[in-house]
Parts: C-alpha cells; sequence; structure tokens
C-alpha cells in the first residue's frame, strides 16, 4: 500500500522458497492485491510473457543474481513500477528497487499514518475476488493463468485437510517451489493448524535439512520417493552379496506386509516376524534419511506408482496419494490414514464433486474450481462443459465405492497407424520399475508400434558392468553397448509382459543426458513435455523407426 499498489493490482513474486516469500503472499492476500508467483526455473521470454500479461505492478525477486538473469526482459515489461528485493546486498544499481527491510519499514509508517485502513481494505474484501493469478506450467501452448478466488483457497485448504489429524506438535519441510500451487496450499494448511514450517535451503541440500528438521510431514511430488529408494537400492547394489539380497528380500517383505493392510488381510505371525527383521536390517534406515519421525507424506502432481506406495508404506512411511489441478485449488480428491485405496487418487473432499464423461474425461464441479483463464475468455469456455463442469483433460474411471482412479492424459493419448489408442503413462510407470532406468517417455503417435526413449540410471549400470567384467565408463558408451541394450530390452520385456501386443514396447534408444527443466523436456513440477520430447529428440526417434522398417526378416 505504501508503494501505491491497491486492490486487484498485480505483484509478482520471482524467488525461491523462503520465509519471505510467504510473508509477501500473505501481505497481498491481506492488503487484496493479486500476487502472480513465477517459477524460478522459467526461461526469460517465459517470464516476460507472464509480467506483461498479468500488467504486474510489482515485481519481488530473490537477490540480485536472480535479478541480473532477467535484466533485459524488464526493459520489455513496461507496467513493472517497482522491484523489491529479498535479499538486498548490491541492489544500488539496480533503478526504482529497495530491499524488503526497506519495504517494511514504508508499511510500518503508513500504517501509524493511516491506522485502519489496512483493516477497511480487509474487511472490503469479498471471498470471490481474485486472490492469486498462477500461470500454468503446460506440458502444450503458452501458459495461461489461472484465477483463483480466497473462497477457492480457503475451502480447499480446510476441505483437503478434513481427515488429516494435524496438530501444533507437526513439524514440516518445504521442499517444493511455493510457485506451485500444491505446496503453496499445503503452506496454508500448515500455517492453519499451527505447524511448525523450514524452509530447504535448495533441491541439493534437503537430505541434510530432513536429517536436521526431522519433520513429521512431507508433501512432495513421486519423483523424490523414486529417487530415494533408487538411492538405497543402488547403495545395497554397490555392496554386493549378502546385503544386496537382503535389501531385495526386505523390499519384497514389504511389499507383501503392505498389500495384506491394505486388502484388510491377516498378517500372519511368519510374515509379522519376518517384517520385524526387514524392519530392523533395511526399513529403519529408510525413515532414518527422512529423519525418523515421518508420520504422514502427502503427494501429487503425477501418479505414483504401486510398487513404490507399497514399498515406502511397508517401511512404515505412509504415502497418502491425491489428485488435483492448479484450475481446482489444487485439490480434487485424495487418500486419507481413514480413507485409502492402492491405485487410486481416494476419494473427492468435501465440497468437491466428480464425474466421468462419455469418452473418459475426468470433469469436476465445486468450491474449488477456478474462475477461469486471466484475459482467456475462449480458453475459459472450452475449458467447461455446457452445464459448468471443469474439463480436467485427465483420462479416469470411479469405482463402485467412490474411489478415483487416473488413467492418463487425455492430450498424452496416442494412436499407433493400425488405429490403437495408447495410454503411455501407465506403460512407463512399468518400465519406470526396473532399478537400471531413471526416466522413460513412449513415441508411436501414427507409428506401427510403440518405443520408448530411456535414461538409464548409469551408476546401477556402471555397478552392474563391474559386477559382469564390462570395460563401459562413460554414459555415451553405456548407451551404445549393445550388451546394454540388450539388458534394458530385456528389462522392459519382462516388466510389460502382460500387456496387449499392440501396446508392447518393440524399441527402445538409450538417451546420455537426463530429461530436466532447465532443458527445456520437464515442467516445473516435473512432467514430460512431450511436444518439446518429440522435436528434441526427432532424429533419435526416426531412426528407431527407419531402423526398424530396414531390417530383413530372418529367413
Amino acid at each position: 500500500r505504501s508503494l501505491g499498489i491497491g486492490p486487484q493490482d498485480r505483484a509478482a513474486i520471482f524467488a525461491p522458497n523462503s520465509p519471505n516469500w510467504t510473508f509477501a503472499d500473505a501481505a497481498c492476500q491481506f492488503a487484496g492485491i493479486i500476487d502472480v508467483p513465477i517459477y524460478t526455473t522459467l526461461a526469460p521470454a517465459s517470464i516476460a510473457y507472464i509480467l506483461n500479461d498479468s500488467a504486474a505492478k510489482l515485481l519481488f525477486v530473490g537477490d540480485v543474481e536472480m535479478y541480473q538473469g532477467i535484466a533485459d526482459i524488464l526493459k520489455e515489461c513496461p507496467a513493472v513500477e517497482r522491484i523489491v528485493f529479498f535479499e538486498g546486498n548490491g541492489i544500488s544499481e539496480v533503478d526504482n528497487a529497495l530491499t524488503f527491510a526497506d519495504l517494511l519499514k514504508l508499511g510500518g509508517e503508513l500504517g501509524l499514518s493511516h491506522p485502519n485502513e489496512i483493516n477497511e481494505i480487509v474487511s472490503g474484501l469479498a471471498p470471490e475476488s481474485v486472490a492469486t493469478l498462477i500461470y500454468t506450467s503446460g506440458t502444450t501452448g503458452e501458459p495461461k493463468g489461472v484465477m483463483l478466488s480466497h473462497a477457492n483457497i480457503v475451502s480447499n485448504v480446510i476441505d483437503a485437510g478434513e481427515h488429516y489429524d494435524f496438530s501444533q506438535h507437526d513439524v514440516c519441510l518445504s521442499v517444493l517451489p511455493l510457485s506451485h500451487i500444491f505446496e503453496r496450499s499445503a503452506m496454508y494448511l500448515y500455517i492453519f493448524n499451527g505447524i511448525s514450517v523450514y524452509y530447504a535451503e535448495s533441491i541439493e541440500r534437503v537430505p541434510d535439512n530432513l536429517a536436521e528438521v526431522r519433520p513429521t510431514i512431507l508433501v512432495g511430488v513421486p519423483r523424490i520417493f523414486e529417487k530415494v529408494y533408487a538411492k538405497a537400492k543402488l547403495k545395497a547394489a554397490q555392496s554386493a552379496g549378502v546385503k544386496e539380497k537382503i535389501f531385495d528380500w526386505a523390499i519384497e517383505i514389504a511389499k507383501e506386509y503392505s498389500e495384506k493392510l491394505e486388502t484388510d488381510s491377516s498378517v500372519g505371525f511368519g510374515l509379522r516376524l519376518k517384517h520385524k527383521l526387514a524392519d530392523r536390517l533395511v526399513f529403519s534406515k529408510l525413515r532414518e534419511f527422512f529423519g525418523g519421525n515421518l508420520r504422514t507424506c502427502i503427494t501429487g502432481g503425477a501418479a505414483l506408482s504401486n510398487d513404490i506406495y507399497l514399498i515406502f508404506n511397508g517401511a512404515g512411511i505412509p504415502i497418502m496419494q491425491g489428485y488435483g489441478l492448479t484450475e481446482t485449488s489444487p485439490v480434487i480428491s485424495s487418500n486419507n490414514s481413514k480413507i485409502k485405496r492402492l491405485s487410486s487418487a481416494g476419494k473427492p473432499i468435501r465440497n468437491m464433486h466428480v464425474r466421468i464423461a462419455s469418452d473418459g474425461e475426468i470433469e469436476a464441479t465445486g468450491a474449488g474450481v477456478m474462475l477461469g483463464y486471466y484475459n482467456k475468455p475462449e480458453a475459459t469456455r472450452d475449458a467447461f462443459t455446457d452445464d459448468g463442469w471443469f474439463r480436467t483433460g485427465d483420462i479416469g474411471e470411479i469405482d463402485a465405492d467412490g474411489f478415483l482412479k487416473i488413467t492418463d492424459r487425455k492430450k498424452e493419448l496416442f494412436k499407433t497407424s493400425g488405429g490403437k489408442y495408447i495410454a503411455p503413462s501407465p506403460i512407463e510407470q512399468m518400465i519406470r520399475s526396473s532399478r537400471f532406468v531413471s526416466q522413460v517417455v513412449l513415441v508411436g503417435n501414427e507409428r506401427k508400434f510403440p518405443a520408448a526413449l530411456i535414461v538409464p540410471n548409469f551408476e546401477m549400470l556402471a555397478s552392474y558392468a563391474k559386477h559382469k567384467g564390462l570395460a563401459i565408463k562413460s554414459s555415451a558408451e553405456f548407451c551404445s553397448s549393445k550388451k546394454i541394450i540388450d539388458l534394458i530390452e530385456r528389462q522392459v520385456a519382462g516388466l510389460t509382459d502382460a500387456l496387449a501386443k499392440y501396446e508392447k514396447v518393440k524399441r527402445v534408444a538409450l538417451l546420455e543426458n537426463e530429461l530436466s527443466v532447465a532443458g527445456g523436456e520437464l515442467t516445473p513440477t516435473l512432467k514430460v513435455k512431450r511436444r518439446v520430447v518429440d522435436e528434441k529428440y526427432k532424429t533419435v526417434i526416426d531412426k528407431i523407426y527407419t531402423d526398424a522398417e530396414n531390417e530383413k526378416p530372418a529367413g
């Protein structure tokens, strides 16, 4: 307010997670200002698009180094009037800049001279007014600004947490970016329940921070749990011999034990005894990685594989999977300790309703559904059915007990040249369960058969090569080695054996470099941008099918 920013003006936040991020967000909400979070991993051109589309007057920036990365594009953003730095060192050379401390001082002075102004603004806020404008990272097309109201967000926080026993004794570590509504909504949940919040210093420091904080609650995407398991598996494989066999045995015990609990089956004395031994030898170390105090993990943003779910739950690290989108504030459905089911995204939360359209698309309505897309009336109309239900773009089904299961993204289904539709995500999950696979993307639209682009787990391959006496060292050598390609193909064939013939992966191509946000292949929430992958690896994909075409049948 002290800078002349008023209700319904826009203020963008471009910074990593920190207490100041949360303070700036809260200040905007109370002042009736619409805040616009921006992912720190976005390209400068995308940042310029968001600043111009939202017409943000104020920009919060993490520090001078971050500012320097976008200084050139800010010249093309005339609406930005002032810049506030969370970390203020070296800002003297920046025009119209001030530190967060300066801003607090100015605000304090305004509060003394106009003591009733903020109270009047707060009391004048309508629940239906826009609280935030969140630009979807999107796997296709340009970003769209999702308008969420105060009522959208508050109702979702309260309803999503209905069946969780949160208390002021809980401790959490904030890991996911606050620019994503999933983490931001979780932050509101922590504050609402009086939970202690710690902010991870960086992704690289998360393991150290977990040990320091010893959280009781962790909100994360499936990739976090996949990486933890892969790291534990690698450590066991490098030990070789008895330790690796013990680890593999314990993992099978975890899955068997968890499946019994999931189906309310009796856990016999023998399995209980094995589980107790496995806990002492393996599971306790897995729990200790997370600090040893975790009682609830909440995951969303992508599908969690059944194997990872069963392993962690069986090891005493309960993971509750939910489902939602930015457009739904975000939670539509969620499992919880009281109501849960394997392979599902739980039941719709209170005040959210779900139905399945004739083509299998999940449609939702309720208190959390967005107001619409900013400056995009046509896109807003397209996002809703004639009777007002939001089209999620996901394919799914609801079982007899009301649990929602997500099958795939509607736009990601592809059709082979033989006319068969294939849902890539379930097949990718199967393949990713191989210890030798880090990432996988299924391709094959309008082709004769599906193929897979695979980023191997190079550390696991190195351990395998050493065990087999193979003189392979570099990533490039692994990706071109016939023996390694044959190993991966056998892994893929074994893991996808139950698929229909037209769904089976006929060829694989190994990629040297991990798909990443920085490389443009992943969204900031780690979803694959399939269009980008198709374009970036077109030569590799074309070669897969050309080589298959040129191969002469035996005999």
